[in-house]
């Protein structure tokens, strides 16, 4: 957790509500690093916050947000990158994203503190769905959507380094449009769409997902952001009961 202002703190940890806690702070009775707090001022985890005698904990609050991602931002939380995910989302708690969507392509990523959620969605043995709108730079044919659909040959890659072929699952497909289709995939292998159509003469002129497992983008702008609601949290957590961690 980055800093926050005291009576957020107070509030968030159960003690008092942000107004109470002002009042509480004038008047003396909050103490941080053993020195009189002042109103409006920020703390950290590690600082020593009490209430009179008693040491309030930080509790992180656990966040699973709904991404837009505009085209050009980076899925990472480098911060020597200057257009970096979490900086470009600027949320209060520290989050990072689960998984990733290429820096060309626009849609929606979840940003979240949870690591076990993560690690039940990242497992490709676990077979979570992803939706996604493309469009490429020539008509789409009903050969191209049976080859992308049975899976298709491409070089699979680690760090930048080609390690082996690798032939992609099984997904669905559907043509959209001249030349635009759906496609739901239920692995994530780096730029995956895009290395499908290439291998079969395609180049992609723009992609954005729209879809992981229940979560949808539906209604969103680029560049904005929601907490996911306790609905589609209970319908996520129903679909990851039984995934591998």
């Amino acid at each position: 957790m980055e800093e926050i202002r005291l009576n957020k703190f107070l509030s968030e940890a159960g003690v008092c509500s942000r107004r109470e806690a002002d009042r509480m702070i004038e008047e003396g009775r909050v103490t941080v690093d053993g020195r009189r707090a002042e109103t409006g001022m920020r703390v950290r985890p590690d600082q020593e916050i009490k209430v009179g005698k008693r040491v309030i904990e930080f509790q992180e609050e656990e966040v699973l947000l709904a991404v837009y991602k505009p085209p050009g931002i980076i899925c990472t939380t480098d911060p020597r990158e200057k257009r970096n995910i979490v900086d470009y989302v600027g949320y209060p708690v520290r989050i990072y994203p689960i998984g990733r969507l290429d820096k060309d392509s626009e849609g929606l990523i979840l940003m979240t503190n949870m690591g076990e959620l993560v690690n039940k969605m990242m497992r490709a043995a676990n077979y979570h769905e992803k939706e996604y709108l493309v469009t490429v730079h020539k008509p789409v044919t009903d050969a191209f959507l049976e080859r992308m659909a049975k899976g298709v040959r491409i070089r699979k890659e680690e760090k930048g380094e080609v390690l082996l072929d690798a032939m992609t699952r099984p997904c669905q497909v559907e043509k959209l449009g001249k030349c635009s289709f759906r496609i739901i995939l239920t692995q994530g292998l780096n730029r995956q769409i895009r290395r499908m159509c290439e291998a079969l003469g395609y180049k992609v002129t723009h992609l954005k997902r729209v879809r992981v497992l229940n979560i949808e983008l539906k209604g969103m702008r680029p560049g904005t952001w929601r907490k996911v609601t306790e609905k589609e949290m209970e319908e996520l957590l129903a679909l990851l009961r039984g995934s591998a961690g």
